[in-house]
């Protein structure tokens, strides 16, 4: 009939009790795996990601001076926090005005084989590994001793029953070369960890291909730490003797290298007996370092 209007017909209506439809076991593993995938893909991008910001900034360093490191913006933040002032001495010189002396020095004191190696000291790594586990072991031992004896973490001790260390994680620690020295102070944490390790010899790669070991040398003697805010071989000749650099004779340059390994430790007392002995080791072994 024309015009006639169709009835409404109401749906079928849902039971407040109505069972949602199940989600058949294979779709749930699916959507898990999927982002499980997606996940990984993101992980791997962003580290490749990571890679090429490193390898940027090595590339950008065979023209550039890096004007600070990453070592030393933490420890400029630290003194910043702690003495409420900023006490940073750094003063860049390019590798004529390092002085031979200084050069020699370091390389005999840090890092003799530097020349001829590819960044990376496997034989001195291993040998640091060793020792770690050696001095791991001893420490479980002392505080085994402890403990048979019935001594509390309180309890006081015989000196030689005292446990001088407490158990804690083996960790590779030494056996660094100058140019991994220099990939850690320049990017990464003073973390102790295997991950921040691979990175350091993923950097430590980049440096030896793109700079070569004159640059890297340079780089490394204008960034180094040589006291609580003293950076580089300029400020710490002007800190200790009062002379530049290449001013340097070179039983001064030998003490500045021995300082390297514990810098804020030595600048309280650079005349020590141990100083000048270790600084006279390194003087009689540097007429035969091979300079890059």
């Amino acid at each position: 009939m024309a015009g006639r209007v169709r009835p409404w017909r109401r749906g079928p209506r849902l039971s407040e009790h109505a069972v949602p439809r199940r989600v058949r076991p294979g779709q749930t593993v699916t959507g898990l795996g999927a982002a499980l995938v997606r996940f990984l893909v993101l992980l791997l991008l962003s580290a490749i990601a990571l890679q090429l910001f490193f390898l940027s900034r090595v590339a950008l360093m065979v023209v550039v001076d890096p004007q600070s490191t990453s070592f030393q913006r933490s420890e400029i933040w630290r003194l910043a926090v702690e003495t409420h002032a900023v006490l940073w001495s750094q003063q860049w010189r390019p590798s004529a005005r390092l002085g031979e002396p200084l050069k020699r020095a370091v390389i005999a004191s840090e890092d003799a084989r530097f020349a001829d190696h590819t960044g990376v000291e496997w034989d001195a790594l291993e040998s640091a590994w060793e020792r770690n586990q050696r001095a791991q072991a001893r420490a479980d031992r002392l505080n085994e001793q402890a403990q048979r004896h019935g001594a509390g973490p309180n309890a006081k001790l015989a000196p030689t029953e005292r446990p001088r260390t407490r158990p804690a994680p083996v960790k590779v620690v030494g056996g660094s070369t100058i140019t991994q020295q220099l990939a850690k102070n320049l990017f990464l944490s003073s973390e102790r960890n295997f991950v921040r390790k691979g990175q350091e010899f993923v950097i430590t790669l980049m440096l030896e291909t793109l700079l070569g070991k004159r640059r890297i040398l340079e780089i490394y003697l204008n960034s180094v730490e040589w006291g609580e805010g003293v950076f580089g071989a300029q400020a710490a000749a002007r800190h200790y003797f009062h002379v530049d650099a290449d001013q340097l004779a070179p039983m001064q340059a030998a003490r500045l290298a021995v300082m390297l390994p514990a810098p804020k430790r030595f600048e309280k007392r650079p005349a020590s007996p141990y100083v000048l002995a270790r600084a006279a080791t390194v003087a009689a072994r540097m007429p035969e370092v091979e300079l890059p």
